[in-house]
Parts: C-alpha cells; structure tokens; sequence
C-alpha cells in the first residue's frame, strides 16, 4: 500500500473512531476501495491519482455524521449478493444470514414455491432465487421507495415483486396451500427502543417498527403462513432480541404449525423462529 493511501486510512480511522463508530477501520478502507474503485483487497497495490484524497477526505467526513456506509456507496453486501440500497430502503444486515442459510438447507421439492415477505431491497428473495433457480420465488413489499431498490437489483432475474400489505386480509391468496417455504425479515423493532443513529436517522420507520411490542407484524405474518404453507412446509421469521418467546408462542397459539424452534444467530443472539405446518 502506498504510504498516501496508508496514512489517509490511519487518519479516516482516526477520524471514525472519534464520531463513535466501532468499525472504524473496516469503513475508512471500504471508503477507499470504493473511492479507488479497486476491491478492499487490492489497495494493497493501488496508486492514488491526485484528486484521490480529496474524494476520500469528502466521504470520510460524511461518514463520520453517521450516514450509513451502504447509503455513501450505494450497495450493500448480503450473503453471495451485492445489493442496490439508499435512502427509504433497508439495508439489509449481516444477522439476517443466519435466516437465509437456515432457508438454504431446508429440503425442497423441484418446482418449489418460496415466498419473501417484508422483501425491502430483495435481499432473502434474491438469494434464495440464486441458491433455488428451479424454484418460483415471490417477494412482497409495501413501500413505494423500498419497492425502486427491489425492482432495481430483481433487474433480469425470475424474482417476482408483488406490491402489497403483508398484514392484509387473504394476502396472496391464489397460493393457498401452495407454498414450500417462507422468510421474512419483517418490522419488528418494540416503538420507543434506542437506536444507533445510522439507524434511527437513515432507516425508513415503516421497515423497523412493529408497534408498542414489535409484534404487530409478526402476528398477521403468522396467521397468513397458516394459510400459505402447504402441509410440511417452512416458515422462518426473524424477530427482535427481546421477543423469540413471544413469537414462539404466537405459533403455538395456531394450532397449525409443529417443530417450533428458536434460533440465534453467528453472534449467539436470539434471532429468529422457525416452524413446520402440520397436517
């Protein structure tokens, strides 16, 4: 690495640190890949050109406001994925991997129906398409903003987009009974709980919040799998740290649905539940 390169990195870290930010490091050199426009692990070799610093020193400091990472690049990573994101999307998180290679390893029929619900930027979708390019994989989103994101990095795959209420009444109604497998990484976030302000501040509400208990779109996403999934079919539901038990016993509750398990993810924090429908 070049000592210009070397010591603007030291400096951003610095820089980052001091805003608060914990990876420090790993942001000021995904900062300079970006601005480099080389991967993370070829700056090693990279020669700056004279307007390198300043473009550099101009989104370190934007960083440092707290502006998310993914909203200065403009992507973000999820599992095999690089994912088109920005304002009025949510960007998907590492901790949401664990939902998605639990989906990778359940067993699947040919043909096999999968559905996304809450889909934001097409995160699970997508990666389930790439993992299942045999199966039928509908996504369902809301948001007009988040739907932009979706239909954007959806570009030239099967992935189908459906704009709807997840908590609507007869959702998706045409699959009832039909469907092998569902995800979501739904709003979930108790109203009033304390947030990072890359968050807080960058977030669209409408895709972190699920009422007083972060369960008001759990709830409906339980009753409408009851009707989706087809005997022996899957559901997985991520969820926040403070409410595994309550989703579990909202399947309980059901009556429809058997194997009840909750899960935690790479960082040993309750993360997610998944079920079985019986019959």
């Amino acid at each position: 690495m070049s000592p210009t390169v070397r010591q603007a990195i030291t400096d951003a870290t610095a820089t980052l640190s001091a805003a608060g930010i914990d990876s420090a490091r790993a942001d000021a050199e995904s900062l300079a890949a970006h601005v480099a426009g080389v991967d993370r692990g070829r700056l090693a070799v990279f020669e700056p050109d004279p307007g390198f610093i300043d473009r550099y020193h101009s989104l370190v400091s934007r960083r440092a406001l707290r502006i998310p990472l993914q909203h200065i690049v403009e992507t973000a990573a999820f599992g095999p994925l690089v994912l088109h994101v920005g304002p009025g999307v949510f960007i998907p998180r590492p901790e949401t991997e664990a939902l998605l290679e639990w989906a990778q390893a359940q067993p699947l029929p040919a043909d096999a129906v999968i559905v996304d619900l809450c889909t934001g930027s097409g995160a699970l979708a997508l990666a389930l398409a790439r993992h299942r390019p045999d199966a039928r994989v509908v996504a369902v989103e809301d948001s007009v903003d988040a739907l932009r994101y979706a239909e954007l990095n959806c570009r030239g795959t099967a992935v189908q987009l459906i704009r709807a209420d997840v908590t609507a009444d007869g959702l998706l109604a045409e699959l009832d009974g039909a469907v092998d497998l569902i995800v979501s990484n739904p709003p979930y976030i108790p109203l009033g709980a304390e947030l990072d302000p890359e968050v807080a501040e960058h977030d669209p509400d409408h895709a972190l919040f699920g009422g007083a208990d972060g369960m008001s779109v759990i709830g409906p996403i339980v009753t409408a799998a009851a009707r989706l999934l087809r005997p022996g079919g899957r559901i997985g539901v991520e969820h926040d740290d403070t409410t595994s038990s309550a989703t579990v016993e909202l399947f309980d509750r059901s009556a429809a649905f058997t194997d009840i398990t909750a899960r935690r993810d790479l960082t040993g924090r309750p993360r997610f539940v998944t079920a079985t429908r019986n019959g």
